[in-house]
């Protein structure tokens, strides 16, 4: 079974529990806002990174970071981007069996037409009364199944 830590929303803060919950990953998706260029790295010491731009994320550093990813991982195909509203094809129709976004602050899983999409929520600063949270996405025989874990901080 593979292992898929997905974060988002880190607004230049990477917690020690965010990074202690995304131990073992064998692939990290950060969902955008990322904030630091430090924490791609950080994160890159636990697992390969694919990472999405932010409405937040400026600067230099950025220009490397698209809107959107495409990867692919045991067979199931991945789309990553920050702004589900800004979502501009049919991922079930376009091969895409997972979406993962950020941007709101709420996690989310949800299932709907055979697509899983996923919004891990934040990890960063909290705002207003939302939990700190990331996602555990295990992907076995093909199929994906997600966990919101809250980070006790």
């Amino acid at each position: 079974m593979a292992f898929i830590g997905l974060i988002s929303d880190t607004h230049g803060l990477l917690r020690p529990e965010a990074l202690a919950a995304l131990k073992g990953a064998d692939l990290i998706l950060h969902a955008g806002d990322i904030g630091d260029p430090g924490i791609l790295e950080a994160l890159g010491g636990i697992a390969p990174v694919t990472a999405v731009r932010g409405n937040c994320d400026v600067g230099a550093w950025t220009e490397k970071l698209r809107d959107t990813e495409v990867t692919e991982f045991e067979g199931v195909t991945l789309y990553i981007l920050h702004d589900l509203s800004a979502l501009d094809l049919s991922p079930g129709t376009s091969g895409f069996r997972v979406v993962v976004s950020g941007h709101t602050h709420k996690h989310a899983v949800e299932e709907r037409a055979g697509v899983l999409y996923v919004n891990p929520g934040s990890a960063g600063p909290r705002r207003f009364s939302l939990p700190v949270s990331i996602a555990h996405l295990q992907l076995k025989d093909g199929t994906p199944r997600c966990e919101i874990v809250e980070l006790k901080i």
